[in-house]
């Protein structure tokens, strides 16, 4: 166990940052789930740019690295533009 007062507090907040990036990082793997689930192309392309600032805002946020959004994005758009109207 830590011996300082800043340490401990250090493990409190890391804790707590860890359970708070863990909930907008499932949730955004939901939303992606969801996406490529959708068969229709009209429901996915509607889903897409939510799904995009999602991302983008976790990587703003330092949660998931800037270039994963970007690959992720990409991934998503190929989906969609596969997709039969």
């Amino acid at each position: 166990m830590a011996n300082h007062k800043s340490s401990i507090k250090r493990i409190r907040q890391a804790e707590k940052r860890k359970l708070h990036n863990r909930y907008y990082a499932k949730t955004a793997r939901n939303a992606m789930r969801k996406l490529r689930a959708s068969n229709e192309k009209s429901v996915a392309s509607e889903l897409y740019p939510k799904v995009s600032s999602m991302l983008d805002r976790l990587a703003k946020k330092n949660i998931i690295h800037k270039n994963k959004a970007a690959n992720l994005k990409s991934k998503l758009a190929r989906h969609i533009s596969k997709l039969v109207a």
